[in-house]
């Protein structure tokens, strides 16, 4: 099970964390993605990480701006969201797979159900 939290409203230029904490099978898996969808439009990856190495990757319109990270004895992994934008807004998934390249690929074998995120102008 993954269950995300943290999302809100902010102003453009501000930040959110949000949080996806894993429990059962979910724990066992290597990679832990980050996702998002903005209405109308096609859901997306936006940051992955290794449970085991820690090893990050970034879709590029993220890069600088978001940090993924996770806390293992919690097993929870976060996404910090600097600088955001409008184009940012979206509904933010989390979701694991047992292949880092998997998730990067934009795929998942449990998801959670989603945290919005909506930034103003």
């Amino acid at each position: 099970q993954l269950v995300e939290s943290g999302g809100g409203l902010v102003q453009a230029g501000g930040s959110l964390r949000l949080s996806c904490a894993a429990s059962g099978r979910t724990i066992d898996y290597d990679a832990m993605g980050w996702f998002r969808q903005a209405p109308g439009k096609e859901r997306e990856f936006v940051a992955a990480i290794s449970w085991r190495l820690g090893t990050t990757y970034y879709t590029n319109s993220v890069k600088g701006r978001f940090t993924i990270s996770r806390d293992s004895p919690k097993n929870t992994v976060y996404l910090q969201m600097n600088s955001l934008k409008p184009e940012d807004t979206a509904l933010y998934y989390c979701a694991t797979h047992r292949s880092f390249q998997s998730v990067v690929a934009g795929n998942g074998d449990y998801w959670g159900q989603g945290t919005q995120v909506t930034v103003s102008s």
